[in-house]
């Protein structure tokens, strides 16, 4: 490192050796560090950012994600499919890989072609946001336009509208950007695909999300497919029009290096009901609490009190909300961040104290915070929620006791998946009840959610954005998904044969809508899944395919040449329509 002194580097590892890899790139000061390994341990990914706040040096793209491509420049870190890419003037920025790969072969198709594409990443602690991104695309001269894909979890959409409003007052002619959210539809309270695509307490739905961007004058798509033409529209509008490739020249620049700065932000009503991957019965829960001292008692006049993520911050947070009479809570709630170190936290429960109208120093306040936090780290938890009340002692007149209600605690998965750490947690029994399908398919590297309602279509798409993405868009044209199915990234032939297996147990299921977009994923090995299905499982309802990227002309071709009654399309609101058709006609 201090021989080549490198401008960037790309961290390639799995998710157990990326938190040492990084630390590595950071000591050495690499300006630019990208980390493309999915599951790393959430408090691995704390603790590093801890280290990011102390410096200046090194920015971090990452993890859970694609990389960052420069079309012009034609450098890559990262995985992005090459072949979709084209030199020209659109800047993009995106959680889903997949969703961004459907967005660039868009705009190559409309002539637009890219110019900068930078993959924020679907994990709960994104090292570079929207934000980060936008105010590289203000100052690029070679991009013209922007595009935003965002998802459910976190609040990094409200936060790039907030900035797109004040971007619109200082500039007098603004870049065009057009943005798209997945996940209206997702299923409440779960991780849908990669790590940070669920949504904690406090944080915005997709349609809130989409709002935001609303207000602030950006045109949403309802498909990735839409934005080549969007933007085309919105450069003739605003005298923008691109010419497609780029004709600036183009140099290296530093500018994403930058420090962050921890602002407070409000957030919404608190919400017991989430989950992740891993949540305690309260029954265990209670133990843990018992371990550090803490009091529970039944339910009175309450407050909430968790220890969670602030993921805008990239650190542990303290959010509140109360006091509220019995089974009732204030809309009141504020979220807290603080270092992941604990330092300073007295700052934080000072203002925690002040919320809750406490005494300043309330010994009682301080037990209880310090006693979740230490099981917050030492557990590895994401979430740990309680319902706290004050509670008079009746030995000592006028002495009081804070205490413990109701309790539900949420837990890293990927802390045990990835390192083996924590087993003892979660050999735990689970709160929730999975469906026996979502687990056979999770062996196979297929995640599934089996979604509510009357749903009569089938999806299997690769990538949990646009899986996510494909159920809100059939929604859109009034279609109704029976699940949600992202085969991964990794997908085989076998992988889509057992996914076909896996939809089809459910007897709600008229249609099947295969939504391929090949990055690493190949479309040609897609087509032979399919094909592996009808043999092995005698394929009785109807099957429509769309296969886009990768190796598209080869699995469209092998799809088209089956004989098998297959319908085969290029267009999504086409292949929509007819699933819709299909699904309603009475003979499916």
């Amino acid at each position: 490192m201090e021989q080549l002194k490198p401008d960037a580097t790309g961290i390639y590892v799995a998710a157990h050796q990326a938190p040492s890899a990084i630390e590595e790139a950071i000591e050495a000061e690499v300006p630019l560090i990208v980390a493309v390994a999915e599951h790393i341990p959430i408090h691995d990914m704390l603790r590093i950012h801890n280290i990011l706040d102390t410096q200046s040096k090194s920015r971090l793209v990452g993890a859970n994600a694609p990389g960052i491509i420069s079309a012009i420049g034609k450098c890559r870190i990262g995985f992005q499919p090459l072949s979709c890419f084209t030199p020209g003037r659109i800047g993009i920025v995106a959680k889903s890989g997949t969703l961004s790969y459907e967005a660039v072969a868009s705009t190559t198709r409309a002539g637009l072609g890219q110019s900068l594409c930078i993959g924020m990443g679907g994990d709960v602690l994104a090292g570079t946001n929207f934000v980060d991104a936008l105010k590289i695309f203000e100052h690029d001269d070679d991009t013209d336009g922007i595009i935003i894909i965002g998802e459910i979890g976190g609040e990094a959409e409200l936060e790039a509208a907030a900035w797109i409003r004040e971007y619109k007052k200082r500039s007098p002619n603004p870049k065009p950007i057009t943005a798209l959210v997945a996940g209206v539809h997702a299923a409440p309270g779960r991780v849908m695909g990669h790590a940070g695509a669920f949504t904690l307490p406090g944080e915005p739905d997709a349609l809130t999300k989409i709002k935001a961007f609303e207000d602030v004058g950006v045109p949403m798509v309802n498909h990735p497919a839409k934005f080549g033409n969007a933007m085309k529209t919105l450069l003739e509008s605003s005298g923008r029009t691109s010419s497609g490739m780029a004709t600036g020249s183009y140099s290296q620049k530093r500018g994403i290096h930058t420090m962050r700065v921890r602002p407070t932000p409000k957030i919404s009503q608190m919400n017991m009901t989430q989950r992740r991957t891993i949540y305690l019965k309260e029954g265990d829960a209670f133990k843990l609490l018992d371990e550090k001292k803490i009091i529970r008692s039944p339910a009175g006049h309450t407050y909430h009190l968790a220890i969670g993520i602030d993921r805008s911050n990239r650190c542990p947070c303290l959010i509140i909300q109360g006091p509220g009479k019995e089974n009732e809570s204030s809309t009141k709630s504020i979220k807290l961040p603080f270092s992941y170190d604990a330092a300073r936290m007295s700052n934080v429960l000072h203002k925690c104290s002040s919320h809750l109208g406490l005494r300043p120093q309330s010994r009682l306040l301080k037990s209880l915070v310090f006693g979740l936090y230490e099981l917050f780290k030492e557990k590895e938890a994401f979430l740990l929620e309680c319902v706290v009340k004050n509670q008079k002692e009746t030995k000592v007149e006028g002495h009081q006791r804070m205490v413990v209600v109701n309790a539900r605690f949420g837990f890293d998965d990927a802390a045990f998946k990835s390192s083996n750490r924590q087993s003892e947690i979660h050999s735990l029994p689970r709160a929730d009840i999975q469906d026996p399908a979502e687990t056979a398919a999770k062996k196979d590297g297929i995640v599934y959610i089996k979604l509510a309602g009357d749903g009569n279509i089938g999806t299997l798409v690769n990538g949990a954005g646009l899986a996510m993405n494909t159920v809100d868009a059939l929604a859109d044209v009034g279609g109704k998904a029976a699940n949600f199915l992202d085969t991964g990234g990794k997908a085989t032939a076998e992988t889509v044969k057992k996914s076909f297996e896996v939809i089809l147990k459910d007897e709600r299921v008229k249609v099947v809508f295969v939504n391929i977009f090949g990055g690493l994923t190949l479309g040609d090995m897609i087509a032979e899944g399919i094909l592996l299905a009808f043999k092995e499982l005698g394929v009785k309802v109807p099957v429509v395919v769309r296969i886009r990227g990768t190796n598209e002309k080869e699995g469209q071709r092998i799809i088209t040449e089956s004989g098998l009654p297959l319908y085969a399309y290029d267009d999504f609101d086409e292949a929509a329509a007819k699933v819709i058709e299909l699904a309603n006609s009475s003979g499916a």
